[in-house]
């Protein structure tokens, strides 16, 4: 798989009627105000603000390797894109 031609962002949702459970979680990777590149995760119940986290990373390539490793992770979880 070609790194570069990934998408820089990605949401995914996982919809459970049974448990109850709507939950979405959305990856991007940008720059923050100091011109630093940053992972941005954002997750919780569909409809709601949900949680963010921001991870510093030294460059993009490899900002987009973790939004790739993450994104394979949830979909294990039965996260699908949207």
């Amino acid at each position: 798989m070609l790194i570069w031609n990934y998408p820089s962002s990605l949401h995914l949702e996982r919809i459970d009627p049974p448990r109850n459970a709507w939950r979405y979680y959305a990856l991007s990777v940008g720059e923050n105000l100091f011109g630093e590149t940053e992972l941005v995760c954002e997750w919780g119940r569909i409809g709601t603000h949900g949680r963010v986290r921001r991870t510093p990373y030294p460059d993009r390539l490899s900002a987009l390797s973790a939004l790739i490793s993450a994104a394979k992770a949830k979909g294990r979880r039965g996260y699908r894109p949207s």
